[in-house]
């Protein structure tokens, strides 16, 4: 069965890791949900206050600048915390959050949500990456990184509905209550995860005590080191991001995470990724060709499955890395983090300028032409084993 090749083969040890895998999975989805929510009104909210959407796309382009920013911090600050630390830091922003949208008028106050926003978003990567880590073989990523993919898709699926549905003309605070309980349920699976989670890690977790912590130039020389490494699969991060910030599709999402662990045992994760995401943008193509709205849901459904077999791949190849290298765990994630956060930055940016230029029609064509030739010369640079050995001095 699924559970008994990623927890082994004993039944109490199988049932055990699978709740502990249920339980992450539900504090994500209605994490998603609280933060699906908040981004679904943070538009509405942002323009009924007079701003011009100019305004409000750079408003909200901020917080992942501010991201950006806090991945090399936390880089260097996080060097021996785990999961369960990270997520009561989480839980703190994401209460305050809300609060403080809910008061925001002017752009400084703004700015401040934006930086929240942008800091436990990152966060949540980093315990995400640290549980997998902590709690899963490593033969085994690829399926626990897509089950809660599926599960934190199902969340952001979830938060636009519930939203619509409390949303009409104006914003009061009920929205703002309302995604504030889904953040409580969430925090209930949090603590059913902490009961669940053996005091021990994985066998396979390198326990090794991180370095001396360096100044910030050592530090930074050492973020440099690592990059040059992982350099294509940061930039195919980038491109996954950038997409997903520019064209935004979800659901297949919910059903296809199941499916990736084998086709990455067979073909490898960085193959699985590259080669799925060839195959959304291939699929993408068409879309700029009819006018058949039920036509346009269908390819852009069959090309989002791609996409969606994408993301736990190289995730789960990210895993590796932070498993093999793991004195350099929190510069890896942080990398990662980065890179995700530069492609939110571009996306909106880049789909608004190809829009306003060709028509928003021809806006999938010619971003899938573009995904199609980097993803080829990616397939072409990327090394079969990416392994990340420094030689400190």
């Amino acid at each position: 069965m699924f559970f008994d090749k990623i927890f082994g083969q004993n039944r109490l040890e199988m049932k055990k890791g699978q709740k502990i895998l249920y339980s992450a999975g539900m504090l994500l989805m209605f994490w998603a949900v609280f933060d699906g929510i908040l981004a679904y009104i943070l538009p509405v909210l942002i323009t009924d206050l007079g701003y011009t959407a100019t305004q409000m796309g750079l408003l909200i382009a901020s917080s992942n600048i501010f991201g950006a920013l806090f991945d090399f911090v936390l880089a260097k600050f996080i060097t021996n915390t785990n999961y369960r630390r990270l997520f009561l830091v989480i839980y703190g922003l994401c209460f305050i959050y809300p609060l403080l949208l809910w008061q925001a008028k002017t752009i400084p106050l703004f700015l401040i949500s934006m930086s929240i926003w942008g800091l436990y978003g990152d966060l949540q990567t980093f315990a995400q990456f640290d549980f997998v880590n902590r709690r899963i073989k490593k033969e085994n990523y690829s399926q626990s990184v897509g089950v809660m993919d599926v599960f934190k898709c199902l969340g952001y699926l979830i938060a636009p509905i519930v939203a619509g549905l409390v949303v009409v003309k104006t914003i009061d605070f009920f929205p703002f209550s309302l995604s504030l309980s889904f953040l409580l349920i969430s925090l209930i699976f949090y603590l059913w995860l902490i009961q669940l989670s053996p005091k021990r890690d994985s066998a396979e977790y390198d326990q090794t005590p991180k370095y001396a912590k360096y100044n910030f130039f050592k530090e930074f020389k050492i973020i440099k080191s690592v990059g040059k490494i992982l350099w294509p699969v940061l930039l195919f991060n980038i491109l996954l991001h950038v997409f997903d910030s520019a064209i935004w599709t979800i659901g297949p999402s919910v059903s296809m995470g199941w499916l990736v662990g084998s086709l990455c045992r067979r073909f490898g994760k960085k193959k699985t990724a590259m080669a799925s995401f060839f195959l959304s943008c291939l699929l993408m193509i068409p879309i700029s060709f009819f006018e058949f709205p039920w036509v346009i849901i269908i390819f852009m459904l069959v090309s989002s499955v791609g996409s969606s077999l994408a993301w736990p791949a190289i995730r789960s190849a990210y895993s590796d890395y932070i498993n093999e290298s793991h004195c350099y765990s929190k510069e890896i994630e942080g990398l990662h983090d980065f890179s995700s956060n530069i492609g939110y930055i571009i996306g909106p940016i880049f789909g608004g300028m190809v829009a306003d230029w060709v028509g928003v029609s021809n806006l999938f064509a010619i971003m899938a032409v573009a995904g199609i030739i980097i993803v080829e010369i990616l397939f072409l640079v990327t090394p079969k084993h990416i392994s990340v050995v420094i030689h400190r001095e």
